[in-house]
């Protein structure tokens, strides 16, 4: 059974729907007539991948999350089922239970004295990093910066950069918000 009609047509209309939007305004916003859109709705269409992109593009999302299995509006994730990772003394762990395009959000927490090498990222990427508890160091194209609990930093995520708990005694605690282009 081909399931990627059923699935378009319900993600869109869940997603139209949740942004209470019209048929007519969604048309008028992606650039594909109105009946072309109802029959994605309807799942009686068989969409160009320049419409699938046009649908995606309107609505804010991935093509892979139009044709791929709709979301429930709601799930609980339990602590054992996120993975989290150990590097060098920090504790990394993901924010973001579902993939998002573009968006990876991590929780980090340093050991004290803990350090990290940041893998960079492609380029044109911004990573944003928020001291939540005791104070995080990051080296990125020959400067450093002090972070205390409450200083964000924005910074190019593509280039080579690292992170350090300076502290002997406490551990710290730091999120990293990376928005990929």
């Amino acid at each position: 059974m081909n399931d990627i009609p059923f699935n378009l047509a319900q993600n869109i209309r869940q997603l139209r729907e949740s942004r209470k939007l019209s048929q007519q305004r969604m048309s008028a916003l992606s650039g594909i007539p109105r009946p072309t859109w109802a029959s994605l709705e309807s799942g009686t269409a068989n969409p160009t991948l320049a419409v699938l992109s046009k649908a995606a593009a309107a609505l804010q999302v991935s093509i892979e999350e139009l044709v791929g299995a709709p979301r429930a509006e709601a799930r609980l994730y339990r602590a054992g089922e996120v993975r989290e990772q150990r590097r060098q003394g920090v504790r990394i762990r993901p924010l973001l239970p579902e993939a998002i395009s573009g968006l990876e959000i991590t929780r980090m927490e340093f050991e004290p004295g803990g350090r990290m090498g940041g893998i960079p990222h492609t380029p044109g990427t911004r990573e944003y990093l928020t001291c939540e508890r005791g104070k995080v160091e990051l080296s990125a194209a020959g400067k450093r910066w002090k972070l205390e609990a409450g200083d964000m930093l924005a910074f190019r995520g593509d280039q080579r950069h690292a992170y350090h708990n300076p502290s002997k005694t406490l551990s710290s605690v730091a999120i990293s918000v990376v928005c990929f282009t």
